[in-house]
């Protein structure tokens, strides 16, 4: 994924050499996941909701995802009004999953019901046509730091979306899986099994060396190598049971608003 969000992982591909064996592929999560779902990517990583809409097409890769168990940072309600008189929301374009969650966010938790309008993830312009703004990724870090370090009274002001669902429920946000296509772990077993452990290895390396990985990723980045730190520590890569729970009660709340089919079950790759 073109995002933060992903470096520690592929910066321990790198590291690991795993990238000798691997075609891989950047875009955008949105893409990707149509990518996934199209038969385009074999392996891959996709929202949350997308893999609801075609859990039937895919097994999912254990232990490795993206999500959080609180605050996300990068996934936030930008709002120039109380969050109560919110009356029309630009939703950024590259989310599937984090839309969702906020229309879910404010029509079920804060009673609002708001006009929507899809645009580029460009806080600044889409806050010009809408009371609030949902981001994802490196825009949304960056309004996260900036209302921060703009102190009490900075506008706009920020909703962390992990943080709310957290609140909201008491369990995990999980964003995106990693997913294999139901024919393609079939008919590759070994090599399905051979890209997880690559993946498992590499993100273990990432996080073990967290400084290393910020301080080169802030060469290149407006974050500096502390905020990158942070960040990358508060994120949740694990898919454990209560990850696992988080992911039931966000399909349940979604198969209630029509969003996603009944999830029957969460299938996993053999490996």
């Amino acid at each position: 994924m073109q995002f933060l969000n992903c470096l520690p992982l592929y910066w321990g591909l790198v590291h690991s050499g795993a990238l000798l064996d691997i075609d891989l592929f950047k875009d955008t999560p949105d893409h990707l996941s149509e990518a996934l779902v199209a038969g385009d990517l074999d392996i891959g990583p996709i929202s949350l909701v997308e893999y609801l809409r075609h859990a039937d097409e895919l097994v999912v890769l254990p232990d490795i995802a993206v999500g959080s168990d609180g605050p996300v940072l990068s996934v936030v309600l930008s709002t120039q009004v109380p969050v109560g008189e919110i009356r029309s929301v630009a939703l950024g374009s590259t989310s599937r999953t984090s839309v969702l969650l906020a229309r879910m966010m404010l029509e079920d938790r804060f009673g609002v019901r708001p006009d929507y309008v899809t645009m580029p993830p460009d806080v600044p312009m889409m806050l010009r046509e809408a009371d609030a703004a949902v981001t994802i990724g490196d825009v949304a870090l960056r309004a996260y730091y900036e209302h921060e370090q703009g102190g009490p009274g900075h506008q706009p002001a920020v909703l962390d979306l992990g943080a709310a669902w957290r609140e909201w429920t008491g369990l995990p946000m999980v964003f995106a899986v990693w997913a294999v296509r139901r024919e393609f772990a079939r008919a590759h077993p070994g090599l399905v099994k051979e890209v997880h452990g690559a993946f498992r290895a590499s993100l273990d390396l990432a996080l073990s060396e967290v400084a290393t990985v910020a301080a080169s990723a802030a060469r290149w980045e407006v974050f500096d190598p502390a905020s990158l730190v942070r960040y990358f520590t508060t994120l949740d890569f694990r898919l454990g049971p209560r990850q696992l729970e988080g992911i039931t009660e966000f399909a349940r709340r979604a198969t209630t608003r029509g969003a996603v089919p009944a999830l029957r079950e969460l299938t996993f790759a053999d490996v």
